[in-house]
């Protein structure tokens, strides 16, 4: 892995949430996200067969060749965590605090964006790993994120959860270092492409030597 998945979460800034109906459709769609330019993607516990999916798509690269960071997200128990280090995640995510999950990921030494909305929540998830999910984010809006910046400034938070993709630049410019989507996202590939392109910021130095090289 040429970079940290929070510095490719920062550069990427939309963190697309795929819940499918199984595996296949999870790949297919996996498929063309890596196509249009995505590198950072996560898929849930909620779609069947997940961590077959995962096992698929972990060895693949994006458009650029860098290698996928493929995660998994609303992982909620030890053996949810466990299940998928197993076939190659390259992190978790948990829609709430999961102590359990977090005590796999200190375990194995895997990155765990433990999920919060509470301030306490969140700050408890902060301190652990540096990072969380804020979720439901529609909830707080973005005036949250601020808030929440205002008084943990070094944390990375992820909000997730009714956010349309018309309203990630606004989550961005409240000190979201990147957003969950759920839905909405365009079918059409140069669409797609196109979105990922015109919010993508430089990542690590590995990752732009990559892309030089592709």
């Amino acid at each position: 892995m040429s970079c940290h998945p929070y510095d490719a979460m920062s550069a990427q800034r939309l963190l697309p949430v795929l819940r499918d109906a199984g595996a296949d459709e999870a790949v297919r769609r996996t498929t063309g996200l890596l196509a249009a330019g995505c590198r950072v993607v996560e898929l849930t516990t909620s779609t069947p067969r997940w961590a077959e999916a995962v096992a698929r798509t972990a060895p693949l690269t994006d458009a650029h060749g860098r290698a996928a960071l493929i995660g998994v997200g609303t992982v909620t128990t030890a053996a949810q965590a466990g299940a998928a280090l197993d076939a190659g995640a390259a992190f978790l995510i948990s829609p709430y605090p999961a102590r359990e999950v977090r005590a796999v990921a200190d375990r194995r030494g895997a990155v765990f964006v433990e999920g919060g909305f509470t301030p306490g929540e969140i700050a408890s998830a902060v301190r652990s790993a540096g990072a969380a999910k804020v979720f439901p984010a529609h909830v707080g809006g973005p005036q949250f994120i601020r808030s929440l910046k205002a008084v943990l400034p070094e944390g990375l938070f992820i909000p997730t959860g009714g956010i349309r993709p018309a309203e990630i630049r606004e989550w961005l410019d409240a000190g979201a270092a990147a957003v969950g989507i759920g839905s909405g996202l365009p079918d059409d590939p140069a669409e797609l492409a196109a979105v990922f392109a015109a919010l993508a910021r430089p990542c690590c130095t590995g990752c732009a030597a990559v892309g030089r090289r592709g």
